[in-house]
């Protein structure tokens, strides 16, 4: 014998899809987008908090922001932060666009709506192909360094600027360990790629220049400058010197503690796949667009909906933006 339960109207009418009761006011679609921002927004600030915590631990070897992000496309580490600025106001302008898309979405204008969302995409492939383009550069490096078995890295200097390996070290390699190229032979087939200058051919470069100085990643927390060796000083590190460091990765970072490297990768990689996540979507939506599938809907929810995660995305880039870059 079964039992019969009325249930009231208004809860068979809650989040139907009808025109019942909706929590807060929001469809069942918008209130699990919330849901998923929340709990996504409390992910970002664990890592974010793990990033600040690890950098007050190693506040006097962190690399500083100005010295890292220096450079523009085509031209060479004097311009620091400008890239990444433009980066950010791309991102920020495409949250822009995507508020007009909605709005005209509330007025039923189908080609408001389809300009707006192909603006926002635009603006979000800009964002992402300069994220990448940064991660080449932070990877291949801009001066090099020489890295001691026990961690420390010396960057060298001269006039108190930091300068390039290239910029002084001169002769051949003083060493028979050459990498495979298309121009050679094939001299090994494992092992860590081989660096364009080797430990002899610096030292004997720096001893041959009085104008080039040593500098540790140490940072005079005073001053809040790296620390300058005299010559005797850095003749004695650099003697002590393990390998050379181009560029930047998992294990090794020319511009100072390693561990900055892991979170720069991991942080800004895990958004950045948010945002290249938000694009595809959005193209999804754009073609629903021209499609007039909203239109026969009677209403653009939907792009409301991803509207809600690009907001989303656009304000954790600010945080993070904030933490790498201008802390």
């Amino acid at each position: 014998m079964e039992a019969n339960i009325a249930i009231p109207s208004d809860e068979k009418n809650t989040w139907n899809g009808g025109s019942g009761v909706k929590p807060f006011g929001a469809s069942y679609g918008k209130m699990m987008m919330w849901f998923f921002i929340v709990s996504d927004a409390l992910t970002f600030s664990g890592f974010l908090a793990a990033y600040g915590l690890t950098r007050f631990k190693f506040i006097d070897s962190w690399p500083i922001a100005d010295e890292v992000f220096t450079h523009i496309p085509f031209i060479h580490g004097i311009y620091p932060m400008y890239y990444v600025a433009f980066m950010t106001f791309v991102l920020i302008f495409s949250s822009v666009t995507m508020v007009l898309a909605v709005d005209a979405g509330h007025q039923m204008k189908k080609n408001k709506v389809a300009w707006y969302m192909f603006a926002t995409i635009i603006g979000g492939l800009i964002f992402v192909g300069s994220q990448a383009w940064e991660w080449n550069t932070f990877i291949n490096g801009s001066y090099g360094a020489v890295k001691t078995p026990q961690g420390k890295v010396l960057q060298f200097v001269k006039d108190g600027h930091q300068i390039a390996l290239s910029d002084f070290v001169v002769g051949d390699r003083m060493d028979e360990r050459v990498a495979h190229t298309k121009k050679n032979g094939l001299w090994f087939e494992s092992g860590e790629s081989v660096p364009e200058y080797s430990i002899a051919q610096i030292t004997a470069s720096y001893k041959a220049n009085p104008n080039i100085q040593i500098r540790s990643e140490q940072i005079n927390l005073d001053e809040k400058k790296k620390i300058i060796f005299s010559r005797e000083k850095g003749l004695e590190e650099l003697a002590k010197g393990g390998a050379v460091v181009e560029g930047a990765n998992l294990t090794a970072n020319e511009y100072g503690n390693t561990i900055f490297a892991n979170f720069f990768f991991f942080i800004t990689g895990f958004h950045g796949f948010h945002v290249f996540s938000g694009i595809l979507i959005n193209i999804i939506i754009f073609f629903n667009v021209l499609l007039g599938t909203y239109e026969k809907r009677g209403h653009y929810e939907m792009v409301e909906k991803v509207g809600l995660y690009w907001h989303f995305v656009d304000l954790v880039w600010v945080f993070v933006f904030t933490f790498f870059y201008l802390v």
